[in-house]
């Protein structure tokens, strides 16, 4: 049976970061949509103060409502967990299973910052005051983006890592520190699956892995791969997103 696979791209990101996933999803006649968030990626160029988690939870319910997508595997990967939690509060009638891919799992009221350390929390926000003229996001951290990508993200193949180097763009706070909305009890319904990927170390990532592994109807799922496994594991990540859709 043919699946359809919203993929949602983390900060900084955009569609592109798909790239391996996308042509072995539908090599499998599989349809796959990789929505851009505005001011991020091919859409940069649309960047400002305003937008927030909400503008994000919009450009992704809007594809699934204007493309008349139903049944969807909708997938978020990092702090688009927060993206894809607010699009099934908002449209649960036309997503068929979330999965999270390593990514935060907010609950209503919360942002990603709230579940980000304290101290960590602090370097994000003295980058956007430093550095992102007081509303962007400029990095995930002070080193340089290729110490991030490399040693953080574990990618390490070089044609790999300058690709994504070339692609990388900041990112609107609001992403990060706008609280998510979890209202709607259909959402609370929908079936949910959470990846983890344990060479990539994270507490707040790890609580999520506990909670999928004893809360009903989560599932739970590990890739033993750095947090970047579309990236660095594309064949695995797309078997696993197989057997989740069938």
């Amino acid at each position: 049976m043919q699946a359809v696979f919203v993929l949602v791209h983390p900060a900084w990101h955009g569609g592109w970061c798909w790239k391996k996933i996308v042509p072995r999803l539908r090599a499998r006649s599989h349809e796959v949509v990789t929505p851009t968030l505005t001011g991020l990626g091919d859409r940069s160029h649309l960047a400002r103060p305003e937008i927030g988690l909400a503008t994000h939870v919009d450009d992704v319910a809007s594809v699934l409502r204007y493309e008349d997508l139903r049944g969807v595997v909708l997938v978020g990967h990092s702090s688009s967990g927060a993206i894809i939690t607010g699009v099934a509060d908002r449209v649960p009638e036309r997503i068929g299973h979330l999965v999270y891919v390593d990514a935060f799992v907010p609950d209503d009221g919360e942002s990603v910052l709230d579940l980000v350390a304290p101290d960590r929390r602090q370097i994000l926000e003295d980058l956007v005051k430093n550095e992102g003229g007081g509303w962007l996001l400029p990095r995930f951290a002070p080193p340089p983006w290729e110490t991030i990508v490399r040693d953080m993200w574990g990618v390490k193949d070089d044609a790999d890592v300058q690709w994504m180097l070339e692609r990388l763009t900041p990112t609107p706070i609001g992403h990060f520190r706008d609280p998510v909305t979890r209202t709607n009890p259909a959402a609370n319904e929908l079936p949910r699956t959470y990846i983890r990927c344990p060479r990539y170390p994270n507490p707040r990532f790890d609580r999520h892995a506990e909670m999928a592994r004893n809360t009903p109807p989560w599932r739970y799922r590990e890739l033993e791969t750095s947090h970047h496994p579309a990236v660095v594991a594309p064949d695995r990540l797309t078997e696993l997103l197989l057997e989740l859709a069938s």
